[in-house]
């Protein structure tokens, strides 16, 4: 993967004013937004309890790194009905898949970067 195949998904100015463009710090805030993917994503069903609790965190965690379609697919969800949520919630994981695709790609160019001094 390299910065040639980022989608656009995630806005990583919005991570890096975050980070005062650490790399490092950037490097440690996508690892965690990847295990919370990982930890929420088998949440984001509607036979699940706590789907709306997972589109809710899950939320908070792509705001912060700037994946604003993420987030906005989220919002969605989390506001809508149980019975209106499943198609909701489908789009939040593709969304999230996009969104994964983006942070590998770019923690990929982080790590080339530190590479090279």
């Amino acid at each position: 993967m390299a910065a040639r195949d980022l989608s656009g998904a995630v806005d990583f100015s919005v991570l890096e004013r975050m980070t005062g463009g650490d790399a490092g710090v950037s490097e440690e805030v996508l690892g965690l937004f990847v295990q919370q993917a990982a930890m929420w994503a088998p949440l984001l069903d509607v036979r699940e309890e706590g789907w709306r609790d997972a589109s809710h965190t899950v939320r908070g965690a792509a705001a912060g790194i700037g994946a604003g379609a993420l987030a906005e697919a989220c919002a969605a969800a989390e506001a809508a009905q149980k019975a209106e949520a499943p198609p909701l919630l489908d789009r939040v994981r593709d969304a999230l898949d996009v969104a994964l695709a983006d942070v590998a790609a770019y923690r990929h160019e982080l790590m080339l970067k530190s590479l090279r001094g």
